[in-house]
C-alpha cells in the first residue's frame, strides 16, 4: 500500500505543493529519501526513525521508501521531517489514510518527538488554502500561519499530539494570529535640529517612494534624518504587509508569527556581499534589497560598496524584482523599495572645509564620488547636500513640524497617488508612472514646461532624467494638494536634479 500526505518546498516566496508518498514493501530493510532530497531531507529518516522509538513505535524489517513528488523539483530544508512521518505512519496503518490525505504539513522533529519551528509557515499556508486543505506546522509556527485565515492551521507542540488529533483522540484547536505591531516608538523628525531642506526632501522621496542622495561631512546628520524616515510613511496595507511577511517569514524574521504593519528599514553595512544585498547563496535565499520590499533600503557609506554590489542595484530599482539565478535554482523576487543612499564628499569627509581637508582637494572628492556610475547616480530622483549643523543651533529648541504632522500630509499624497492608480496595472505610486500615463498626469503647464526644456538644455538632461523630474513634480503637486503640475513645482523638483548634474 502507498500512503500519501502533503508538504510544500520553496521557490522564493512561492510554495510548491509536493505529494510526500510511503511505501513499505518485502525485501531487505532500508529506509529510503527519493525524489532529488538535500542533506536536511536525507537526513530526516534518522530524525523521523528516532521520533518514532522515542513513542515506542518499531520500524518494520522492510524496505521503505519515501518519494517526494515531482521528482524534479529540489527539495531543501528540515520541514519536510513531519510530512514524511506522517505518511510512513499511514503506511504503517497507525493513521489512517484519509486523516493525512486531506492535510499540507511542515516542520523538523527533535529525536524525542517535539516539532520545531521552521521558515516558511505563512506561504505553506497560502498554498495550503489553496489546495483546500488544513495545515499542521509546529506550535511555535502556528501564530504566523494562522494569519491566512482561510487555511483551518493546527499546531502541536509533539508529534504525538499531532497523531491523536489525527486519530480524533485529542482535538487541537485551530492557532490564532500572532500579534500586529505599529512601531509607535519610532524616532520623530523634530529631533533633528536644522537641516531644512534635507526634512523637505524626505518628505517628497515618503510620499512618491523616489530615490535619494543625500552628500554631506561626517557628523553632519544624514544617517539621523535616514532613521527617521520610517516615522513618516504610512503603515503598510493588509495585503502589503502579507507580501512582505511571506518574504521575512522565507527568512526567519517573524517574532513569534506577529507581523508588522511598520514597513521595513533595512541598513546593511557597505562589507555585506552581493549574495546579501541582491540575493543568493545555496539556496537562493532574499537579500536585503527584498526584504525592504515595500519599505526603505539605506546604505550608508554609499561608495564604499564593492562597484559590483552598486551596479547590480540598477536593474531591480526600475523593475521593482530580481531574478536570482544559480546553478540550481532561478527564483523571483519582488522588490519594490525606497533607496536612501549617503555618502560623504570624499574619502576624507571633509571636502568643503579648507581647514581639514586633504592636500588632494579637489581630485580626492571626483575620484571618490566617481566610485558611483554615471547610470546608476542617474536613478536618483534627488540627490542634496547636507551641510553640518552649526554648534549653536544644536542649542535651540526643537523647531520644525514633527513625523506626525509630515505623515500626515504624506498620507494624504499617497491617498491621491492610489484613486488616480486605481485602475493602472503595476503602478502604485508617482515613481512606477511612465510613458503616456506619466505625460498625462505630470505634464506642466506652458512655463513649466519651457523651464524644464531650457534645463534640459542646459545641463545636458537625460530622457531618464526628464522623466524623473515629472515624477517629482508630480508629487510635490499632490503633496500640495494641487490638481495641476506648475511652475514652481517644476523648479522645485528640478533643484534636486540639476545639482546631481553639476557635481557629477
Amino acid at each position: 500500500m502507498v500512503a500519501r500526505t502533503y508538504t510544500v518546498a520553496f521557490e522564493g516566496v512561492v510554495a510548491r505543493p509536493v505529494e510526500v508518498q510511503c511505501a513499505v514493501t518485502a525485501g531487505l530493510p532500508a529506509f529510503s529519501i527519493v525524489g532529488l532530497p538535500d542533506k536536511a531531507v536525507s537526513e530526516a529518516r534518522d530524525r523521523v526513525r528516532a521520533a518514532l522509538s522515542s513513542m515506542s513505535i518499531a520500524l518494520p524489517s522492510k524496505r521503505i521508501t519515501i518519494n517526494l513528488s515531482p521528482a524534479d523539483l529540489p527539495k531543501e530544508g528540515s520541514h519536510f521531517d513531519l510530512p514524511i512521518a506522517l505518511a510512513l505512519l499511514a503506511a504503517l496503518e497507525v493513521l489512517p489514510q484519509d486523516a493525512v490525505e486531506t492535510v499540507t504539513s511542515l516542520g523538523e522533529l527533535s529525536l524525542d518527538g517535539a516539532l520545531m519551528p521552521v521558515i516558511g509557515a505563512l506561504p505553506a499556508a497560502l498554498a495550503a488554502a489553496e489546495a483546500q486543505r488544513s495545515l499542521i506546522c509546529p506550535e511555535k509556527s502556528g501564530a504566523e500561519a494562522a494569519w491566512v485565515e482561510a487555511a483551518q492551521v493546527i499546531a502541536p507542540e509533539t508529534l504525538l499530539h499531532c497523531i491523536q488529533h489525527l486519530n480524533g483522540q485529542r482535538s487541537l484547536d485551530p492557532a490564532k494570529p500572532g500579534e500586529v505591531t505599529t512601531g509607535d516608538s519610532l524616532r520623530d523628525l523634530r529631533d533633528v535640529k536644522g537641516q531644512e531642506r534635507a526634512k523637505r526632501a524626505l518628505e517628497i522621496a515618503a510620499a512618491g517612494r523616489h530615490h535619494m542622495m543625500m552628500i554631506g561631512s561626517p557628523g553632519a546628520g544624514k544617517s539621523m534624518l535616514a532613521a527617521r524616515l520610517p516615522s513618516i510613511l504610512p503603515v503598510l496595507s493588509p495585503a502589503e504587509a502579507l507580501e512582505t511577511s511571506m518574504i521575512h517569514s522565507l527568512s526567519g524574521l517573524l517574532k513569534e508569527g506577529g507581523i508588522s504593519r511598520l514597513r521595513p528599514f533595512r541598513e546593511p553595512h557597505h562589507t555585506a556581499s552581493m549574495a546579501a544585498i541582491v540575493g543568493g547563496g545555496r539556496s537562493a535565499k532574499p537579500g536585503e534589497i527584498s526584504l525592504a520590499h515595500n519599505g526603505v533600503l539605506f546604505m550608508d557609506e554609499f561608495p564604499e560598496f564593492p562597484r559590483t554590489v552598486l551596479e547590480t542595484l540598477r536593474q531591480p530599482i526600475e523593475t521593482g524584482e530580481i531574478v536570482v539565478s544559480r546553478a540550481n535554482a532561478h527564483v523571483r523576487y519582488p522588490c519594490r523599495f525606497l533607496l536612501v543612499a549617503a555618502a560623504n564628499p570624499c574619502k576624507c569627509g571633509y571636502l568643503f572645509d579648507a581647514a581639514r581637508a586633504c592636500a588632494r582637494v579637489p581630485l580626492c572628492g571626483e575620484d571618490y564620488l566617481g566610485r558611483i556610475s554615471g547610470p546608476l547616480m542617474d536613478r536618483f530622483d534627488l540627490r542634496l547636500d547636507v551641510p553640518p549643523v552649526s554648534l549653536s543651533d544644536l542649542d535651540l529648541p526643537s523647531a520644525g513640524d514633527s513625523s506626525a504632522d509630515v505623515a500626515a500630509r504624506v498620507e494624504a499624497a499617497r491617498a491621491l497617488q492610489a484613486t488616480r492608480f486605481h485602475d493602472a496595472s503595476g503602478v502604485h505610486l508617482n515613481a512606477d508612472a511612465e510613458g503616456e500615463l506619466l505625460e498625462d498626469i505630470a505634464a506642466p503647464d506652458a512655463e513649466g514646461r519651457g523651464f524644464l526644456l531650457k534645463v534640459a538644455d542646459k545641463f545636458g538632461l537625460t530622457a531618464r532624467g526628464y522623466h524623473r523630474v515629472l515624477r517629482v513634480a508630480r508629487t510635490i503637486a499632490d503633496l500640495e494638494g494641487a490638481a495641476d503640475v506648475r511652475a514652481p513645482h517644476v523648479a522645485e523638483a528640478v533643484s534636486f536634479r540639476v545639482q546631481a548634474l553639476k557635481e557629477s
